[in-house]
């Protein structure tokens, strides 16, 4: 039913049940209370584009998948995440946890999320190594850190636009704005504050970005991993296909992403669909509306007409 101007409460047991799903998959243990402390900010602010748009679990799980394929175009990035995380063995802990500090970087205070980050940076480090192509990389390179901030910035924007709500210049212009914080505690410090900047640097990226297995083994693992139940599995390939259709186009022909991994328009429709109403869909659970509480600011807060 609907709740307020835009959002909506489902019958209560169905409501538990949906909330109880998005929990599990962006709570992991540890888990985090975004509920408290009480009144401390986030480092972005809640009457921002952002906290609107990473609201939506369909479109950050479409736009996290995107940034991820752009990220294993680069090889320095695919090897340091294929050979020094446990994203095949553990894939959906390893899902869980990225998925939570997106989050925490997003809604949690900002002591958690600066020190969240901070352990980023320690753990990061440590992460060094080789290519298979035999070039080295270490996880802190700055250039490499810039890529993929711009990867996620890319990948979350460009999926709430695609499937969600056509967003302004001006909305694109507010949400670089609104990542720099957090991007330069990663260390990011040239991550692309503009589309202008964005775009440079695909550029620049450009002859870089090439196929690999590791590319369609990360799809193979996405489409099979339990993120939901089973009688919904086959949405998980769906919502898989709407990543790789926002990728650039001469990119996805580079990645050797080709028909399999077009929408039809039936599945587009649902993917719309499905990203439509979990824009207007209140979780009590998740952190947008605990953070929300936590700033004393009501349930319905994020679901005002834009």
């Amino acid at each position: 039913m609907t709740h307020s101007s835009g959002a909506i409460l489902l019958p209560g047991p169905l409501q538990r049940q949906i909330d109880e799903l998005a929990q599990s998959f962006l709570q992991p243990q540890p888990t985090v209370d975004f509920s408290r402390p009480k009144e401390e900010p986030a480092l972005i602010p809640p009457d921002s584009i952002s906290w609107r748009m990473f609201k939506n679990p369909v479109a950050v799980f479409i736009g996290g998948v995107t940034a991820v394929l752009l990220e294993f175009a680069e090889p320095r990035v695919r090897d340091g995440v294929w050979q020094h995380s446990s994203f095949r063995t553990d894939p959906l802990t390893r899902l869980q946890r990225t998925g939570l500090a997106a989050m925490v970087t997003v809604y949690g205070p900002r002591s958690k999320a600066e020190a969240m980050i901070a352990g980023v940076v320690r753990r990061h480090e440590r992460v060094t190594g080789w290519t298979s192509e035999g070039e080295p990389y270490h996880a802190n390179e700055p250039a490499l850190l810039d890529w993929v901030q711009a990867t996620a910035g890319f990948g979350f924007t460009e999926a709430y636009h695609a499937y969600v709500r056509c967003l302004t210049a001006d909305e694109r212009g507010a949400l670089f704005a609104e990542a720099l914080p957090s991007a330069r505690l990663y260390g990011a410090t040239g991550a692309p504050a503009s589309q202008e900047e964005l775009d440079a640097l695909f550029e620049v990226m450009r002859p870089r970005l090439v196929a690999s297995p590791v590319i369609f083994e990360f799809l193979e693992i996405m489409e099979h991993v339990p993120i939901l139940p089973i009688p919904a599995r086959p949405v998980q390939r769906v919502l898989l296909k709407a990543a790789v259709e926002i990728l650039p186009i001469w990119l996805r022909e580079r990645l050797g992403l080709g028909s399999r991994w077009t929408l039809r328009p039936t599945e587009r429709a649902i993917v719309r669909a499905l990203a439509l109403a979990s824009d207007r869909l209140i979780l009590r659970s998740s952190p947008a509306i605990q953070s929300c509480r936590r700033l004393g600011l009501s349930d319905a807060y994020l679901y005002r007409r834009w």
